[in-house]
């Protein structure tokens, strides 16, 4: 007769046993880079910059700035020491700067998966000047295993120089990012098929992506209007308001060979509100990005017209 095990039945079993390796073995329950290996790692790009520290027996500690968003900061490891729930972190000094009060920095959650603890741009911030200041950052929270704590530590050897090359990465970044303006769209008021200023700012976001994206294959530039007038005239407006996005693009450097318009009139509204349907939307179509049917305003899985 089969026997069944729940996942988490069976995640729960491997902890135990992984803890029962690590008792036998007198592994400590805190993980940290000493002075004799102590490193950080910069991995830069346009798209995003980050800070990696191999913490011995545990993980990563990583320092992240995608384009478009503000630095985070998280650990990373396949052993899954942590048992889900409320940890700490606080400041520490290295054991050879005797008598500095570790100050509290707060709360912190830890998670299931590969990235049990994700802290938000405050603390990452307080890290890093902490890091700077020559202290030691220290997530703590209770163990699968036994209970005890694991103690998770953060080594400022050798970051200060890498931190330096990191803002200056920084301030080299896109100004967005592909989760930012892989599907976008440009609003217009009644009969109008004209950009704005801040049409035009977002546009030029766009179109910085698409320059430093060399895997960007295919844009596709879609008009709609709202349902009020003919459905000859809103053809007519979709269009035009298609191809005065496109246009715009094109100015701005955007080979027309990659450009694709479609005008749709009002076949197809994202909304009960007539001002979200009078748009122009914007997605850019990267290599290997070809789901078999795509809807004509971004949204959704209806077919495109």
């Amino acid at each position: 007769m089969a026997i069944c095990f729940h996942k988490k039945t069976l995640n729960f079993l491997a902890m135990l046993a992984l803890g029962a390796a690590m008792s036998e073995a007198g592994v400590a329950g805190s993980y940290g880079a000493g002075i004799e290996n102590s490193q950080w790692y910069l991995a830069e790009s346009v798209f995003e910059c980050s800070l990696v520290h191999e913490v011995p027996g545990y993980g990563r500690a990583v320092f992240r700035h995608r384009a478009g968003e503000k630095l985070s900061f998280f650990l990373e490891s396949e052993a899954h020491l942590m048992r889900p729930g409320r940890g700490s972190l606080i400041v520490e000094a290295p054991a050879w700067r005797p008598g500095v009060a570790p100050r509290p920095v707060g709360a912190v959650n830890v998670t299931e998966g590969r990235r049990p603890v994700s802290l938000d741009t405050r603390q990452a911030v307080i890290l890093a000047q902490s890091l700077l200041e020559g202290m030691r950052p220290t997530v703590t929270r209770d163990s699968w295993y036994d209970g005890n704590p694991v103690r998770v530590q953060v080594s400022s050897i050798n970051f200060n120089g890498q931190y330096q090359r990191y803002r200056s990465c920084a301030a080299n970044l896109l100004p967005v990012n592909i989760d930012q303006v892989g599907r976008s769209r440009v609003n217009f008021v009644t009969g109008s098929k004209r950009l704005s200023r801040a049409d035009m700012a977002r546009l030029d976001n766009i179109v910085a992506y698409i320059m430093a994206d060399s895997t960007v294959e295919r844009v596709f530039v879609d008009g709609h209007t709202d349902d009020i007038g003919s459905r000859i005239d809103n053809r007519a407006l979709s269009e035009d308001r298609a191809n005065v996005v496109a246009e715009y693009l094109k100015y701005r450097g955007v080979a027309s060979d990659l450009i694709t318009t479609r005008s749709h009139g009002d076949r197809y509204p994202a909304s009960r509100r007539k001002a979200e349907n009078r748009r122009t939307t914007i997605r850019l179509q990267r290599e290997g990005e070809r789901p078999a049917l795509q809807q004509a305003n971004g949204y959704g899985r209806a077919s495109a017209g």
